[in-house]
């Protein structure tokens, strides 16, 4: 008789207590606001699609809504810490002929 093999679950990975705490508290009540978070380490979980988070890049916090397609991403991938500026462009400050 051959055995199969049973894959083993995937943790879900680290979501603030807190944060799960005030996720389930706006369910109960049913009222949508924004939640303001600085744990951009936490895992996002399926109880937090449909809610809208204000996720602190170290200077201000940037609202991002929730949905299915993130589940199981980190909070902190959506909300870039660090400000694209480009190099000069080509021929900018390049003394003419």
């Amino acid at each position: 008789m051959k055995e199969q093999k049973t894959q083993r679950n995937r943790t879900a990975g680290y979501t603030d207590p807190k944060l799960l705490t005030k996720v389930e508290a706006m369910k109960l009540t049913g009222e949508k606001r924004i939640i303001k978070t600085w744990s951009r380490r936490s895992t996002i979980t399926p109880e937090m699609v449909s809610f809208t988070f204000a996720i602190h890049n170290g200077k201000a916090h940037v609202p991002v809504y929730v949905n299915e397609a993130m589940v199981g991403h980190k909070l902190g991938e959506f909300a870039a810490t660090r400000t694209y500026r480009p190099h000069k462009g080509i021929g900018k400050g390049i003394v003419g002929k």
